[in-house]
């Protein structure tokens, strides 16, 4: 029986765009930037940034060691990875809404501190999640074995009873590892027939 609904948050809440950051990042002159983007290269400081091993102003820096050439300001890197994050549709909100009907509801999502405080600007996660799991506020990034573990742990959830909900397969086959029920799916808008 499911007890708990985990989501990941981009991909499954939050639409991402990757060209709008490209070009943002190219308009401003952060060419190298816009590569690791592109190329979704999640290393060096992106990676340590969904870690929590470097703050925005640690990340600014390693950028601009990147890309030399980039004098612009720290607020347009900022802006520029942000445009990724292209909303959340309201049918996806109604969704939260009666999941929460059916279960316990949780996020456990790679982020990191720019894209997260962006967003809480214009929604309000703890309205609609019992616990939120954030990579950069844990140190642990999916599919390491040991954030969904300390995640169940935290939450109080057993494995058989937690449904997980994710864009990624690996990740997906990461929790299945430990006994979680998974959905590999693109976005909640084509999650159907759940297993109540």
């Amino acid at each position: 029986m499911i007890r708990n609904i985990v989501l990941d948050w981009g991909g499954i809440l939050i639409d991402l765009d990757e060209r709008r950051s490209i070009d943002e990042f190219h308009r401003i002159g952060a060419f190298k930037v816009a590569d690791y983007v592109e190329y979704c290269r999640v290393e060096d400081m992106f990676l340590r940034l969904e870690l929590g091993q470097i703050d925005t102003a640690q990340f600014c820096r390693e950028a601009r060691e990147q890309d030399p050439a980039y004098k612009g300001s720290d607020d347009a890197l900022c802006h520029a990875w942000n445009v990724l994050l292209s909303g959340i549709p309201e049918q996806r909100l109604k969704r939260l809404e009666e999941l929460k009907r059916h279960g316990r509801l949780f996020l456990l999502s790679n982020t990191n501190e720019i894209h997260w405080e962006y967003a809480r600007r214009w929604w309000q996660p703890e309205n609609y999640f019992e616990k939120i799991f954030l990579s950069y506020e844990m140190h642990q990034v999916k599919p390491e074995k040991e954030i969904f573990l300390r995640m169940l742990q935290e939450g109080g959830m057993k494995a058989e009873e937690t449904l997980f909900i994710d864009d990624s397969k690996r990740n997906c086959d990461a929790a299945a590892v430990l006994g979680i029920q998974t959905i590999h799916e693109k976005s909640l808008d084509y999650v159907d027939n759940l297993p109540w």
